[in-house]
């Protein structure tokens, strides 16, 4: 079994695989008489054909706890995936780029901690373990590609990674 290091979320380290979607440190503009502040295009909702639509969904994962072990990875070849956490729940984020044959590059494999105060947007068709919350069950917002086709791609990985809470 395999040791995945778990890094912290942040914009820099995340970018080959999406967007983080978070206040801090992002540009904002004052909207509604001054008294609103709007932190525009945090993400975009990517929809890669006439056949979907963007949809707005909630899903509440179940609380998994460290060590996590992971076996297989997902992607969604139509449209992006958001999700923003809102009950004040921490997650795990584990990504993977694409080999040229379209598979899971398991050497790039990266796990993120992210903090209740920041959301994660997958690019289409990035490779991604689903929903981790961490601790307890947490509430999420998901913004994705609903309609016709087949949006949805599983891979079992070659071995299985063991994720260990940070010292």
């Amino acid at each position: 079994m395999a040791l995945l290091i778990l890094e912290t979320l942040c914009k820099e380290a995340f970018a080959p695989f999406g967007d983080v979607i978070e206040i801090e440190g992002s540009d904002w503009f004052p909207i509604n008489n001054g008294s609103t502040r709007r932190y525009h295009k945090l993400g975009l909702v990517e929809i890669g054909d006439d056949k979907g639509q963007p949809a707005i969904s909630m899903a509440r994962g179940a609380a998994f706890h460290f060590p996590v072990e992971i076996s297989m990875l997902e992607r969604h070849p139509l449209g992006s995936q958001s999700f923003i956490p809102c009950n004040g729940v921490p997650f795990m984020v584990v990504v993977a780029p694409s080999l040229p044959d379209g598979r899971p590059d398991e050497r790039g494999l990266r796990a993120f901690r992210a903090h209740a105060n920041q959301g994660v947007n997958y690019l289409r068709a990035c490779w991604h373990h689903p929903l981790i919350s961490l601790e307890r069950e947490g509430d999420f917002i998901v913004v994705d590609r609903i309609g016709s086709g087949h949006n949805c791609e599983e891979v079992l990985l070659s071995q299985t990674y063991r994720i260990e809470a940070p010292n």
